[in-house]
């Protein structure tokens, strides 16, 4: 039996005797099937012809990804913590090398995830660290690898520890979710938002969409919903789901912006 990923969003799915038909993340309207068709690889691959990468952000903050760049290349954020380590977002690469070096900065103890293309290899880290996963219950039926280290909350709101808050934006998914760290930045608050809110390479705004391969915008009922969710929450940085995809200050200011030129433009 194996485990095989898709090399177009690297999802990694429940072991079976063959490689399955077709991958229904990379279906749906919001991903894509590449131009040479689906195609599957498997951990054991992916391990002899890539590696992780690593980059610290803030002295409990730490970047890993994988180089040369995996499916969406989305890097994932390792959150230490008193009450044990967080990570945020996954990647598919899991090797002997990052679980050594996970475990020498305190293992993990949750895994949350925003959004169904960042599902990865996700069981695969939840085992190899008896890590609890966190998914919002709105994203179910994306799935491909049920297991009981999964675990749905529902609502606007899930506490992982003092401090530090999954809440749900709903817009690319049902389930959208960022995390705000209270004690980021120094105390003034970050939120780590993989592309929920989509931080643009001038990293004077953010943006949002349905579809960003396939360039699919959202209404402005969805946007402003995302801006009221958040509005509570005070931070002064957000980390994006790439290595360079960070607005180190004035973040909060900078999605107010944003989310009033998005209307702008979109509307009629």
């Amino acid at each position: 039996m194996t485990a095989f990923i898709c090399v177009t969003c690297g999802t990694q799915f429940a072991p079976s005797g063959t490689a399955p038909s077709a991958c229904p993340i990379c279906q749906d309207e919001r991903q894509y099937i590449g131009a040479g068709g689906q195609r599957w690889t498997t951990l054991e691959a992916l391990r002899r012809t890539h590696m992780n990468a690593w980059r610290q952000y803030e002295p409990d903050l730490v970047g890993i990804g994988t180089m040369p760049a995996f499916a969406i290349g989305q890097r994932a954020l390792l959150l230490r913590t008193p009450a044990g380590n967080i990570l945020w977002d996954c990647i598919t690469l899991l090797d002997d090398a990052t679980v050594a070096l996970v475990k020498a900065l305190g293992g993990i103890g949750s895994i949350a995830i925003s959004h169904p293309h960042y599902y990865s290899s996700m069981i695969e880290w939840a085992q190899a660290f008896g890590a609890t996963i966190w998914l919002h219950e709105a994203d179910r039926a994306h799935v491909m690898h049920p297991d009981p280290s999964i675990r749905f909350w529902a609502g606007e709101t899930q506490a992982l520890a003092d401090g530090i808050t999954l809440v749900n934006a709903p817009g690319h998914f049902d389930g959208a979710t960022m995390l705000h760290w209270a004690a980021g930045a120094d105390g003034r608050g970050a939120l780590l938002s993989g592309d929920i809110f989509q931080v643009v390479p001038d990293r004077r705004y953010v943006s949002f969409m349905r579809s960003y391969p396939n360039l699919v915008p959202l209404p402005a009922r969805s946007v402003r919903r995302m801006a009221a969710v958040m509005e509570p929450y005070p931070y002064e940085r957000i980390y994006g789901a790439w290595w360079d995809r960070v607005i180190d200050r004035d973040a909060k200011a900078r999605v107010a912006r944003s989310v009033d030129r998005y209307l702008r433009w979109i509307a009629d």
